[in-house]
């Protein structure tokens, strides 16, 4: 049976805190907040602990994992060697949602990295994280807290609905912040590269690096990654999800049209949808989801995960959501719908609605 046990966010108790520490120096597995999601946490330096995160999210073994410090100054623990670019990035951007992949240390066992000579770490800046890192006294390795490919957690009660009974304690720090996940940023070509968007916005990387770059190719299934969350379908609903890309206006009429076609061959439908947008649907009798407004866009993501998973509760068959954009925390947004969609992006031109 999972223990859960609920912590205050900003000042977490150390009874609840000594407890879930000792879960993970025994080896066992604790989900926990950060500022992004759940994760499921277990001791980075135990293979056999690792091992249990892959059997308890059915997660393969070629998907490595990130690795949590307390503090940047514990970088030595886990990688062979400290790039001054990555203490640059590491003074600038933590604690905080950026994940660097960096040369593997030696004591990392390699089912953490998929087998791989890097691995991806990160310091998070959660309070509950924190203090569970700064008691455990061991770098954690932590997923985020779901079954593999899934839609990831925001709060305490999505861990249960899918780890319930396969982990020993859930801290139970309310919702999350950011909502998506870290930035994955590869320093090992010439040129810094984010691997997977997330919490830190490739404009605010830039202000630091120069020039950054977003990597465009797939991986080949089966292949071993050096990002976690990059395969082609991820972070996905039970429901087909339809992705429209294009210009407002054509895009909206597209959707409606598409809708219709829909409600008409029976499908129940849901829809993900911005408030600005809301008015467009309104006479559909669908299932809706609200993401918040268009002009801001880390409500959209902090709210993004929990309206795929308000959507497919209502068991609706197919979900249509429009792309918006790639400035700021939409490049984020778009990878998750798009995965989300296992990359089956609907392209529409004007005039073509």
């Amino acid at each position: 049976m999972t223990v859960l046990l609920r912590v205050d966010r900003e000042h977490p108790a150390p009874e609840p805190i000594a407890r879930a520490a000792a879960v993970i120096r025994a080896g066992g597995l604790v989900a926990f907040p950060t500022e992004t999601v759940y994760g499921l946490g277990a001791n980075a330096l135990d293979s056999d602990a690792v091992a249990r995160i892959f059997r308890a999210k059915e997660r393969p073994t070629f998907d490595p994992l990130i690795v949590h410090l307390v503090a940047a100054e514990s970088l030595r623990e886990v990688v062979s060697h400290v790039p001054d670019v990555a203490v640059a990035l590491a003074a600038r951007f933590w604690p905080g949602p950026l994940t660097l992949v960096l040369p593997r240390g030696p004591q990392v066992p390699l089912a953490v990295t998929a087998g791989g000579d890097t691995v991806a770490v990160r310091v998070p800046s959660h309070p509950v994280a924190h203090a569970l890192l700064a008691a455990a006294r061991v770098p954690i390795a932590a997923p985020s807290a779901n079954r593999f490919g899934r839609v990831s957690p925001t709060c305490a009660e999505h861990v249960l609905a899918d780890l319930n009974d396969r982990i020993d304690m859930v801290l139970d720090g309310g919702s999350t912040q950011v909502g998506v996940e870290s930035t994955v940023l590869s320093l090992a070509g010439p040129v810094a590269t984010i691997l997977r968007p997330g919490g830190v916005s490739r404009e605010a990387l830039a202000r630091v690096l120069g020039e950054v770059q977003v990597a465009q190719e797939l991986p080949t299934e089966g292949d071993s990654l050096i990002s976690p969350g990059t395969t082609l379908k991820h972070y996905a609903p039970r429901a087909v999800v339809l992705l429209y890309r294009g210009e407002l206006v054509p895009v909206l009429e597209r959707m409606r049209h598409d809708l219709s076609q829909h409600l008409a061959r029976g499908e129940k439908v849901g829809l993900l949808l911005v408030d600005e947008d809301s008015p467009a649907f309104a006479e559909f009798p669908v299932t809706t989801a609200r993401l918040g407004s268009v002009d801001s866009l880390e409500e959209v993501a902090q709210q993004l995960y929990g309206a795929l998973r308000i959507l497919d509760q209502a068991g609706v068959s197919v979900i249509m959501v429009r792309d918006l954009g790639s400035e700021g925390l939409g490049l984020a947004i778009r990878d998750r719908l798009t995965r989300a969609a296992a990359g089956q992006v609907i392209v529409v031109a004007e005039g073509t609605a």
